[in-house]
Parts: C-alpha cells; structure tokens; sequence
C-alpha cells in the first residue's frame, strides 16, 4: 500500500506540468486587488497563528472560480495575498518540519515518515547553514525548533491538532506519537479518527518529546483554542494549526460522507478564522497566516538549496512548488497583494526576527527575506490608534 501510494503521488508530480498547462488555459483571472505603501515603523506581531492546508497550487487556490472561495475571495480582501510563496518540497511532513525548525528534506522525512524511525547522522555536528547530514525521522535532542526558543525566551506556544486523541487506541489525547521504530498508524485516516503525526512536526523533534509532561502540555487538541483565544494572557505567542485528515483538504471524499478536499478546508476556515480574529490577542498584536504544505510541481524561490547528499527537496526539482498565502493582522491592510517571493523558511525567519530569536537552518539563509513593510503595509499609528479606541469601547461597555 505504501508503494501504490507512493507511485500514485510520484505519478502526481512528473504530471505537474501538463497539469500546469491544463490550469493556464482553463483559469480565469486573479481579482485585482490594490497595492499599498508602507508608513512609519514595521510592527512587531507577538501573537502569531499559523493554520496549514494541503496540497494544492496557488492557481487553483485563489483562481475566481477556487472551490474555496472564503479563503480566495473573502479572505485576500480581508488581509494581504503573497502570491509568491513556495513550499519548500514533497510530500508534507519535510514542510511541516522546515515551517518549525529550517531543516531540510531528507529522505525519509520526504516520504512521511511511514516508519517512526530515529534520525542517523552521516556526519557530525552541523553544516555551515546549520544543517543535520543524514536520513531518519525523529531529531536528536541538538536539533532545536522554534518551539523550543521561544519556550527558552520565555515566550509562549502551542500545537494545535484537530482530531488527536480521537481514537484513544491508535493515539494520545496530547504529543501524540509513535514509539521510536514503530510503524505509524495514523498515516490513513479512519472514520473515527483524523489525526495524522505527519501533520504535526512538534513530534519529530527529541527537544520537544523526551520531556513527555512539556509536550503534552503545549502540543494538544484542537479543542483547547477556543478557550485560551478568550483572554490575551492565555493565547500563545505562537500557535500552530492543523486540521485533521479531511479538513485540511488532503482527503476527498472523506470517509464519512463530507467532500473533503478545498471545500472542507473552506468550511474549517470559516468556522475557525473568526473566532481568531475577534480574540483579543489578535485585535492587540496579532498575525495569522494561512497557507499550504506543498503544491503540485517542484518550482522555487529564495536560493533554495540543500546540504551536501541530500536529495532534490521537490524529489524532481528544487523546491515544493507554489501555493500562496494569506495574511490577516491589524497591521495589514485589507485588499492588497505582494508579490514579494517567500518560503516556508522564509516565514520561520520572519517569526524569529519578531521575537528576537537566532535564525534556524535555512531559516538563516544568505539573502532570504523576512516578511518586510510590503506586508506591513498599513500605517501603524493608525492601526494603534483603532486598537486603543477598542480598548477604550470595552471598558466602557
């Protein structure tokens, strides 16, 4: 099964450009949207939200015709399109794994990792772009992530994992994993359970695990967001979503009768999206970025390179293709676009630069951009200006 799997998806990707053809001449046109000019200082975000869809290339995303049009229309006029961001390589687990830690694919975490295995160094220490050399799963305990800087400055963070613990005989309630050599369960979705490791790269990391209490602490149920979005003090500085099986569109049809695919993924926005941007930690200095792991081709941006032995990050080509993203933050003005060209890494180093961190792996890239003033585009003072005039309003009221 894991073969047909396999072949099926490395079908997927040789297609990608008669695929691409086939979009180019069926698509229609972007709406237009208006571009604006930075004034004053870049903001710094300190509640950051990061919600991963899957697999899916921007054109079909955000075309005018997108089977997801809260995310394509109502949303980029919401907050800010990046029409230029790339995933970083197939399938998604190397994704997820480079949003949190700037490491690059290798060749089990680019086959999801079917196989819970420990990570085997080819060689010692680390590259000069602070990379680990060799093939397995699971990190040393050495390999940090952002979790584990910001947990280290004193910043909070969670890891938000619809579905986890649904079924408790495949998996824990909290940290969900497998033990080390063990094969995944979760990699198949079941009626009853959702929730697949491969979404949840917290898990691939020994400085996050080996402590069981911590992990289980900060790596959790989806079901636990709504209450800690209720008070400024209890939201993370950084939160990590990821819907389950069907809801992030990886599946389609689902199991159990919904669709799956951009159309779930819709609904799950538009149940999940307001309830983050009504908080109070997102109204004060919140940033929430909504893109996908991987898209359909193995096009890339940023000087993406990779370590020495290490393969193809998009296994036919340099990189994950490209998938856009959108940003909403009252330091964003709604309607407008960049076409700026960002990667996976490229977001992990604009969250380190926010809050003081050192740059991980790739994230510290020679020449990657970090999110600049075409995405902080809307005049700050003016933003704290309404921030404050809401504040006053709530004690008012």
């Amino acid at each position: 099964m894991q073969w047909k799997m396999a072949c099926c998806r490395t079908v997927r990707l040789l297609g990608a450009l008669a695929l691409g053809a086939l979009l180019a001449a069926c698509a229609t046109t972007i709406p237009t949207r208006t571009s604006v000019a930075h004034v004053g200082k870049t903001p710094t975000p300190h509640h950051v939200l990061v919600i991963v869809l899957e697999n899916e290339p921007f054109r079909v995303t955000f075309g005018t015709h997108s089977p997801a049009p809260y995310l394509a229309h109502e949303l980029t006029q919401q907050g800010l399109l990046l029409t230029q961001y790339y995933a970083i390589g197939h399938y998604s687990l190397d994704n997820y794994i480079a949003i949190i830690s700037g490491q690059a694919p290798n060749p089990d975490t680019q086959q999801d990792c079917h196989v819970y295995s420990a990570f085997v160094r080819s060689a010692p220490g680390f590259d000069a772009n602070g990379q680990i050399r060799g093939k397995g799963c699971v990190y040393p305990a050495d390999v940090k992530t952002l979790a584990n800087q910001l947990q280290d400055a004193g910043f909070t963070w969670k890891g938000y994992m619809e579905g986890m613990g649904s079924n408790p005989a495949r998996e824990a309630a909290a940290c969900a994993h497998p033990a080390i050599g063990a094969v995944d369960h979760t990699d198949k979705a079941t009626v009853k359970d959702r929730y697949a490791d491969k979404h949840d790269p917290f898990v691939y990391f020994h400085s996050i695990i080996d402590d069981a209490a911590n992990c289980a602490t900060h790596v959790v149920n989806l079901d636990e967001l709504p209450h800690d979005l209720q008070r400024i003090a209890t939201t993370p500085n950084f939160s990590f979503i990821t819907p389950d099986l069907c809801h992030d569109g990886h599946n389609a049809p689902c199991l159990d009768g919904e669709p799956g695919g951009l159309v779930s993924a819709d609904k799950f926005l538009r149940e999940w999206v307001p309830r983050i941007t009504a908080s109070p930690a997102f109204k004060q200095d919140g940033l929430l970025i909504i893109t996908f792991d991987e898209g359909t081709d193995d096009a890339a941006c940023c000087g993406e390179t990779r370590p020495a032995g290490a393969p193809e990050p998009g296994q036919f080509g340099p990189g994950g293709g490209r998938i856009g993203a959108v940003v909403l933050s009252p330091f964003v003005q709604p309607g407008t676009e960049s076409d700026v060209p960002y990667n996976h890494y490229s977001l992990l180093r604009s969250i380190e630069d926010w809050f003081g961190l050192p740059h991980l792996g790739y994230a510290g890239q020679k020449g990657l951009r970090a999110f600049g003033s075409d995405v902080f585009n809307r005049d700050r003072s003016k933003a704290l200006t309404r921030i404050n005039a809401e504040k006053a309003d709530r004690a008012n009221n």
